[in-house]
């Protein structure tokens, strides 16, 4: 009973993270399938490209909510399963230590969630706004360090994929440096792996030298 309930609570992390906001606002505002402008992603760099500032904005907050929404119900589902006296438990077990191992593998799922939508025939978006979120609601300082290293990244350099997937390697690097739990740890450095593998064609486009700046959103897909 209790793993079957703790794969509901998988189960609601990933179609949480599945919920296409690029794609439904493409709908919603100009009938048209995101995935098929730009770089084929719903994720808010090509929502800029096809649909303008403002929804991509609003697609950005929305996946970085996503990610934050995902680690807080997660917390709260899995500590209250552990409290629940429906299940009986073996002597000397501490299900309470399973509890972070369990928002881990949520934070994952979100990720795979965004990535590879259920709605979408398992396309979607590069999970590094969704990733924001969970950095954010697992750990702040880790979080605001990622966003502050994107930031000035894509200011200096004004190209999304090169900032996000520095964010990436910085969060992890700064998981690794504050004291936090194992399974935070491994979940930021599985997380931040992900995300980069995403960018597996932006990082050949920044070989070659041919990964297009922001601002130049009707050159080749970012």
């Amino acid at each position: 009973m209790l793993w079957i309930a703790s794969a509901f609570g998988l189960l609601i992390a990933y179609v949480l993270g599945s919920t296409p906001t690029g794609y439904l606002l493409g709908k919603f505002l100009r009938n048209i399938d995101i995935r098929e402008h730009g770089s084929k992603s719903t994720g808010a760099t090509n929502v800029l490209r096809a649909l303008g500032k403002g929804p991509a904005l609003f697609v950005l907050v929305v996946d970085v909510l996503k990610g934050v929404a995902a680690i807080l119900f997660a917390s709260w589902y899995y500590a209250w399963l552990v409290h629940r006296s429906l299940f009986t438990t073996p002597p000397n077990s501490d299900l309470q230590s399973l509890v972070p191992w369990f928002v881990c593998l949520s934070g994952l799922a979100v990720l795979v969630g965004h990535g590879r939508s259920m709605w979408l025939k398992f396309t979607g978006g590069k999970s590094a706004a969704t990733g924001l979120g969970v950095l954010l609601a697992i750990s702040m300082p880790v979080g605001i360090g990622a966003a502050v290293v994107w930031a000035l990244t894509l200011a200096a350099f004004r190209i999304v994929s090169f900032s996000s997937i520095l964010a990436a390697v910085t969060a992890i690097v700064l998981v690794l440096g504050f004291e936090h739990q194992l399974p935070y740890r491994l979940l930021v450095i599985a997380g931040g792996l992900y995300v980069i593998v995403r960018h597996r064609a932006n990082i050949q486009r920044l070989i070659a030298g041919a990964e297009p700046r922001l601002g130049h959103i009707n050159s080749e897909p970012s």
